[in-house]
């Protein structure tokens, strides 16, 4: 038994980095994007809990839309490729084909077990270059094949180390193996199979028995001639050891998909929902179309669903005889292997074992699978493939004027199937490049058309998109899919009408009502999405919003567990303000699934509606502790908080829009937020910093331009202030506050008058009944000594405001100094240049006060930009959670959570220590009138 030399490793390593180093610079295509950039199980905010509850794309195993893929240890993996390089994809691949490298080398000890030293090089050579394994190797998810293979490979070299020198058995290998059985299991359930090579290997290999041989032994015993040869029972024993182990784990897994079979629709696999024969004989075809593609891998395609192998309904078909053809191989080969005892035997004994018991799980003969062809699960088969390509190239090559002919032939076999698999690489780079290469090669399979229309809509060309769905529609009329990917662009093109007409087909493509059948067994649930996406786009007319629901109440009737109808409804609800019925949408979709973090979320938002901040908060921390980094539940939690004005929250709330600027470091509302909490808490140099970084994200920052103005004036800056207030303007000429502030600084600060003037008739021009801005423009009267017109500007105002008493005492002492000029003889109206020296003495006063008593009252409100960025449909948008699969269209989630204002204590404190200074100030010019 010959071991691996580490020249043949270097050998074989350096052929697989040669043929597969282009992998490298693709991306994540196709099933790579709902097992890696959409599976949260990859984060590590999810417990790594999750990762044994939940299936291979993080779906819970629970739930029936499960695809029932037990997979934790390749998640682990992914989990660790993210843990290093996140989403960097070169990571993932690399990965992939050290893995790649590592079965090439654990395939050639295999190989040396029953073939020469060079017929295993051979194996192991045309194994490492085979194009069909490109799936499994430069696909990231393809990595369960090749870690299922490396503990499959493991097993079988550790059973085969069960029998000791003296013929005992060993049992630390056999316990080694079964732990190996079961790592592969959960990398990949095809692993469970290694049991049956296995016992192959121990019947047939280490027990040298034949068939004859077996079935003369097992005659005799039956009839108590020789008894029990002792050989036979430790043979037996280990073989019941490895079948009770197996029994176990199929047990375990059974338990896991709590004894559910996958939901697939007839498009995944036309033939599991064809009748008899036509489903016999098409999965039975299918056999010799993998065979095909072991042999000749010429034109590999990523999907075989839909139309792509038309069914076989008569036994006349002639694709008959392609079956029996290779059901006569496979017997001739079996015949062969299973009667003969000499290494040539033994050799297509094991080949035919690797070949045909990874399959079985994968052959649709036993119970129906996902897909129709996967070149990916042929990745152990080719094992066995590959053992019979290097024993036929022994007999040949013994034969002595053929031997130089034979290594010329499998020299031009290991070349031409090393170039292709370099060229096939490059298929794998993109989706776009991946699905176009599949399309020559078939063009009668739908979701290849539909799935180049996702690559160009993924890069916003929706025209293009919509000719290759529109394709789609007709290679496959009844693909509902296909019309929900229509309507879905020509909603992205703005064309409702027809986006509506498309729904509606694929809606009138649904099953319809049977009595007395569940929906649930005859419904894809992505089909359903059908009626969430017609809602949503009916519900943009406010006047179908009742038509909407109805559609969401139709697709729970069909689906009482469909959580993505409740959540969708849950927005229209609260868009239709029925708060309660929202509410209860929320906690129905909870009752399904607890663990979401954004049904959480929503749920907080309603309680938002619904005036119970208290509730809404408590809701918020449920989303974070689920997902501590979801980044609208920090946000909006934050803004709750620093809303209460309790400055015991302000801690936490600033902790939270931290932890917001870490995920969104772009977005200028998270640092605007943590100015205000900088204010609040008089920490003046930190609001400032916070508020210049707002701005310089966002130019023309409306709520972050004045509250730094302001914190500059209520700081004695006001030299600072009016460049921000000017900035501010230029953005936002309509901005009253802001005017109001200019103008008080200007007339108050520096003693411009007219400008000031200029600030408070802007105002007015865009708001006649403004009270702050008239009565700031008659405090500019009186500044300018026009007594008689300050006079009407305060009458006018308090007709405005009657029940402002400031404004009426202001009007008092203006008519009571006209009263005193004139009992003086002094003109009530001034020249220009006049000075009056209890005026000059007066006006800053009087200024100040109007300019305190209103304008600058208190800080813009905290939550103004967060309210107004919902217009964005970003911060503050309710967010839905789920999404449909790959042909159908994500529910809108984008309705404006709108945010209820709260006034702290604090500005409330700050307003009326502004009043009662107000108030002094008054005084004092009361009292300098009267002496006057």
């Amino acid at each position: 038994m010959a071991f691996v030399s580490w020249k043949e490793i270097v050998l074989l390593t350096g052929l697989v980095a040669g043929c597969y180093w282009n992998s490298l610079s693709c991306g994540f295509v196709f099933d790579d994007v709902s097992a890696i950039l959409d599976n949260k199980d990859l984060r590590p905010t999810t417990p790594l809990r999750n990762l044994f509850l939940n299936d291979f794309w993080g779906t819970p195993m629970t739930e029936e839309r499960s695809h029932k893929s037990y997979r934790p240890l390749t998640v682990l993996t992914f989990r660790l490729n993210y843990l290093f390089s996140e989403l960097s994809a070169a990571s993932y691949h690399l990965l992939n084909v050290v893995l790649h490298a590592v079965v090439c080398v654990l395939f050639l000890r295999v190989c040396r077990l029953f073939l020469d030293n060079t017929s295993g090089l051979v194996a192991a050579l045309m194994f490492a270059v085979h194009p069909i394994h490109t799936e499994a190797v430069t696909g990231v998810v393809g990595r369960a094949e090749l870690l299922s293979s490396i503990f499959l490979l493991a097993a079988f070299l550790s059973y085969t180390k069960s029998t000791g020198a003296d013929h005992s058995i060993v049992w630390t290998p056999i316990a080694l193996t079964v732990v190996l059985v079961a790592a592969a299991t959960l990398c990949k359930e095809q692993g469970i199979t290694v049991v049956g090579i296995c016992c192959v290997y121990e019947v047939f290999i280490a027990q040298g028995f034949t068939l004859p041989m077996l079935i003369d032994t097992l005659r005799q015993i039956l009839r108590g001639k020789d008894g029990f040869p002792y050989a036979l029972l430790q043979t037996l024993l280990k073989l019941i050891v490895l079948i009770i182990s197996t029994l176990l784990l199929v047990i375990i897994r059974v338990q896991v998909i709590q004894s559910q079979l996958p939901v697939f629709t007839r498009f995944d696999n036309p033939a599991a929902v064809s009748s008899t024969p036509s489903r016999q004989l098409t999965f039975n075809y299918l056999l010799p179309v993998n065979a095909w593609l072991l042999l000749n891998p010429s034109e590999l395609c990523c999907d075989w669903t839909m139309g792509t192998i038309p069914l076989i309904d008569s036994v006349l078909d002639l694709r008959n005889l392609a079956t029996l053809a290779f059901y006569s191989l496979l017997g001739l080969l079996a015949h062969h292997s299973l009667r003969y005892r000499h290494n040539s035997a033994k050799a297509v004994v094991m080949a035919l074992s690797f070949m045909v018991l990874p399959f079985i799980p994968a052959s649709n003969l036993f119970f129906p699978v996902g897909f129709v062809v996967a070149e990916r699960v042929l990745y152990v088969p080719s094992m066995g493939f590959c053992v019979l390509i290097a024993q036929g190239f022994k007999i040949v090559s013994s034969i002595g004027q053929m031997k130089k002919i034979s290594w010329l032939m499998i020299g031009v076999l290991l070349t031409t199937h090393a170039v292709k698999t370099f060229n096939r690489n490059w298929d794998w780079e993109s989706e776009y490049t991946l699905f176009t290469s599949a399309l020559k090669v078939n063009k009668n399979n739908a979701k290849l058309w539909n799935n180049v229309g996702h690559a160009l809509e993924n890069q916003n060309s929706y025209e293009r998109a919509l000719k290759y769905f529109l394709q789609a529609t007709r290679v496959q009329p009844d693909d509902i899919g296909a019309h929900m990917n229509v309507g879905r662009t020509y909603k992205n093109l703005n064309r409702s009408k027809e986006a509506e007409e498309a729904y509606l087909v694929a809606k009138s493509l649904m099953p319809q009502v049977i009595p007395g059948k569940k929906y649930a067994t005859r419904v894809a649930p992505n089909h359903l999405n059908v009626y969430i996406n017609l809602a949503n786009l009916i519900r943009a007319n406010d006047s179908r919003l009742e038509e909407a629901d109805q559609l969401y109440r139709q697709a729970i009737s069909m689906r009482p567990d469909f959580k993505q109808a409740y959540i969708s409804r849950g927005e229209l609800l609260l868009k239709m303000n029925k708060l309660t019925d929202a509410r209860d949408a929320y906690l129905r979709a909870l009752d399904l699934d607890r663990t979401n973090a954004d049904l959480w979320y929503n749920l907080a938002i309603v309680n938002i509606e619904m005036k119970d901040p208290a509730e809404a908060l408590k809701n918020f921390n449920h989303a974070l502790e689920l997902s501590p980094r979801h980044k609208l539940a920090l946000f909006n939690s934050a803004l709750l908080m620093q809303e209460s004005g309790e400055p015991k929250f302000w801690p936490e709330a600033n902790r939270r829009f931290l932890m917001y600027v870490e995920e969104e470091p772009n977005d200028a509302n998270g640092y605007f937020n943590l100015g205000m909490l900088a204010m609040d808490a008089n920490e003046n140099a930190a609001a400032e910093r916070w508020m210049r970084k707002a701005i310089g994200l966002q130019a023309g920052f409306r709520s972050a331009l004045f509250n730094l103005a302001l914190l500059y004036s209520q700081n004695k800056r006001e030299t600072d202030a009016l460049p921000v207030l000017d900035e501010l303007l230029q953005h936002h000429p309509e901005h009253i506050k802001g005017l109001i502030l200019k103008g008080d600084i200007l007339m108050n600060h520096k003693k411009d008058t007219r400008g000031a003037k200029t600030c408070f008739e802007r105002i007015l021009s865009m708001d006649p009944t403004n009270v702050q801005g008239k009565h700031n423009l008659c405090v500019v009267y009186f500044e300018e000594r026009d007594l008689p017109r300050a006079e009407r500007c305060l009458e006018e105002t308090l007709a405005l405001a009657p029940n402002e008493e400031y404004v009426r005492r202001h009007l008092s002492i203006v008519r009571n100094k006209m009263a005193a000029m004139s009992a003086a003889g002094h003109a009530l109206s001034s020249e220009k240049g006049a000075s009056v020296s209890s005026a000059e003495e007066e006006k800053p006063q009087g200024g100040k006060e109007a300019a305190d008593e209103t304008a600058v009252a208190g800080k813009e409100g905290r939550s103004a930009e967060a309210v107004g960025k919902a217009a964005k449909g970003e911060k503050n948008a309710r967010k839905s959670s789920g999404g449909a699969a790959d042909q159908s269209e994500p529910s809108d989630g984008g309705q404006t959570g709108k945010r209820t204002t709260y006034k702290s204590t604090k500005d409330i404190k700050d307003i009326e220590e502004k009043r009662a200074a107000a108030l002094k100030r008054l005084e004092e010019i009361e009292r300098i009138l009267s002496n006057d």
